[in-house]
C-alpha cells in the first residue's frame, strides 16, 4: 500500500500525473509478460496492473478478451500471474496492482488469495465484478496482509456511492479510485472532449472522497491522456498497450513498441 501512497504523493509535489499501465500477464507467454512490464516501468510507468487472465472477461473489450484467451490456452492464470508479479518485484519497486474478475480469487479463498498475494509483492487488488458492498471480506483479508482494494466509479455512480467509498475509507486500506471514462467496455477510443470532462468528474471524485482518482477506459494515446489527466490524478491505459504486443511480430518488435507508446504517453502527463 505504501508504494502506490508514495508514488501518488511524489507525482503530485512533481506537479505530473500517474501512468498506470495494464498488462494481461501469459500474453504472449509468461516471460516476456516480466519483459514487457519492465519495459513499462523505464519508459516511466509508475504503476503497473497485472491483468490476471479470465474467460468471461465481461468488462473487457475484444483486444483484452483476445489476450486473455490466448494467455489462458497457454496455461496462464492466477498463479502465472503471481509468479510474474514476483518476478518483477524482484527488479523493481514499481506498485503492483492485481487487476481481474473475482471468481479465481473466491475460488482460493479471500484470506488464501491476499497471503499469496502480498506474497507475490503485490500492493492492492482491483477487482470489477465485485461491488463495494461485496468486497468487505475481501478487504479485510487484504488489509490483514498489508494490501489494499481499489473502488471503481462510473458515470453512472450516484453520489451516495461516492459518500460509501469515502466512509469505508475511513477503516478500509483504499489506495485510489479507479474513475471509469464511460459505460461500455475497455478498448474504444474516447473523445477528447468525454475524456475531459471524465477527468473532470475524477476530480470531484477526489474532492469528495479524499483519495486519488485515475481515469481509465478509452485511452489510447497522448492527445486523450492529456485530456484525461487534466482534472484527475491519473490515468490508465491497457487496451492500446495490449494490441501493440497482439500486432508485435517478435519480442523485440513488442519490447520497442510497447516502450515507445508509453514513453509519448508519459510525456502527456
Amino acid at each position: 500500500m505504501g508504494r502506490l501512497s508514495d508514488v501518488f504523493a511524489a507525482r503530485a509535489a512533481e506537479g505530473k500525473k500517474a501512468l498506470v499501465t495494464y498488462l494481461c500477464v501469459g500474453d504472449p507467454n509468461e516471460q516476456e509478460s516480466v519483459d514487457l512490464a519492465l519495459a513499462c516501468v523505464e519508459a516511466g510507468a509508475d504503476i503497473l496492473e497485472l491483468g490476471n487472465p479470465f474467460s468471461d472477461p465481461s468488462a473487457d473489450g475484444p483486444a483484452i478478451a483476445r489476450a486473455s484467451q490466448r494467455a489462458l490456452t497457454k496455461g496462464g492464470g492466477l498463479e502465472t500471474t503471481l509468479r510474474v508479479a514476483r518476478a518483477i518485484r524482484d527488479r523493481s519497486d514499481v506498485p503492483i496492482v492485481l487487476f481481474g474478475y473475482y471468481n479465481p480469487l473466491f475460488v482460493r479463498g479471500d484470506a488464501e488469495a491476499a497471503k499469496i498475494a502480498a506474497k507475490a509483492g503485490v500492493d492492492a487488488f482491483l477487482v470489477v465484478d465485485l461491488p463495494l458492498d461485496a468486497a468487505a471480506p475481501l478487504r479485510e483479508a487484504a488489509s490483514a496482509h498489508g494490501l489494499g482494494v481499489v473502488p471503481l466509479v462510473a458515470p453512472t455512480t450516484r453520489p451516495e456511492r461516492v459518500k460509501q467509498i469515502a466512509e469505508t475509507a475511513r477503516t478500509a486500506a483504499i489506495p485510489f479510485v479507479y474513475y471509469v471514462s464511460m459505460t461500455g467496455v475497455t478498448g474504444g477510443a474516447g473523445a477528447v472532449s468525454a475524456l475531459t470532462e471524465a477527468g473532470e468528474h475524477a476530480g470531484r471524485v477526489r474532492e469528495s472522497t479524499g483519495l486519488p482518482t485515475v481515469v481509465g477506459f478509452g485511452i489510447d494515446s497522448a492527445e486523450r491522456a492529456k485530456a484525461a489527466a487534466a482534472r484527475a490524478d491519473g490515468v490508465v491505459v491497457g487496451s492500446a498497450i495490449v494490441r501493440r504486443i497482439e500486432e508485435g511480430r517478435t519480442p523485440e518488435e513488442r519490447l520497442a513498441s510497447v516502450r515507445a507508446l508509453v514513453s509519448e504517453l508519459r510525456s502527456a502527463v
